[in-house]
């Protein structure tokens, strides 16, 4: 990353699956010579493909990890419920009763080690979902968002799966809060199937204040994200 002119290869908040798009995937750094911040993504950004693109860089308080003083991130999975082409590619098409996918969700509020429904490569330890919410656009498009204190390696994924097992009446809510609280010593059923990837997007990671480099307002309407799906709101 020299090139660009970077120290070292950056830090990152973590990592996303391959296919799942990061609206506000963070990076710490350390620059080299005297160029301003500002002009830190334009300088990435000619060494990157036109599909990633660093949109806002700042200045950092001494000692910041972009990994380690996360303190919560908030992922949003998209859903259609008839075609948009508008969506088509950032959404999965797919059947099912809204209210009940949104009562299913609501279960993972609280903390849990969401043994079952994340891949075994991920340290298995207690996690928590502060909040699921679920929103349906008239156009039959369904915006899900979770924010918790961290998520295992497909974590969303398989929580998005498993509600829409039930909401598709393939699973029951008993056997999707059973497996949440049985833990470590719940298996994985059948059904339990893993949402695709295309739909899910890291939408915003969160910082103590002392530790924040960002305004809430360039959280908001940084005006380097792009405005169409998937990084959008519904």
């Amino acid at each position: 990353m020299r090139a660009a002119g970077l120290e070292r290869n950056p830090v990152a908040t973590g990592r996303t699956d391959a296919g799942v798009h990061a609206r506000m995937q963070v990076l710490s750094f350390k620059l080299l010579g005297e160029g301003a911040i500002e002009d830190v993504p334009r300088r990435i950004n000619a060494h990157l493909p036109a599909t990633l693109g660093i949109a806002l860089a700042r200045a950092a308080p001494p000692h910041f990890n972009a990994h380690w003083k996360a303190s919560a991130k908030e992922y949003r999975y998209r859903l259609l419920l008839s075609d948009d082409s508008r969506w088509s590619r950032d959404a999965w098409r797919v059947q099912f009763d809204v209210t009940t996918l949104s009562e299913t969700l609501a279960l993972a509020v609280g903390t849990h080690d969401f043994f079952a429904f994340h891949d075994k490569s991920s340290v298995v330890r207690p996690r928590t979902v502060s909040s699921v919410e679920v929103i349906e656009s008239p156009s039959g498009l369904v915006d899900v968002r979770l924010r918790g204190d961290g998520f295992g390696r497909y974590m969303v994924r398989y929580l998005i799966g498993g509600a829409v097992a039930v909401a598709r009446g393939a699973w029951s809510k008993d056997a999707f809060a059973e497996t949440l609280a049985r833990g470590s010593t719940a298996f994985r059923p059948e059904v339990l199937e893993r949402a695709p990837a295309a739909g899910l997007v890291l939408w915003n990671v969160e910082y103590p204040p002392a530790d924040d480099p960002f305004t809430h307002e360039e959280r908001l309407s940084s005006a380097g994200v792009p405005r169409e799906p998937p990084f959008c709101a519904a």
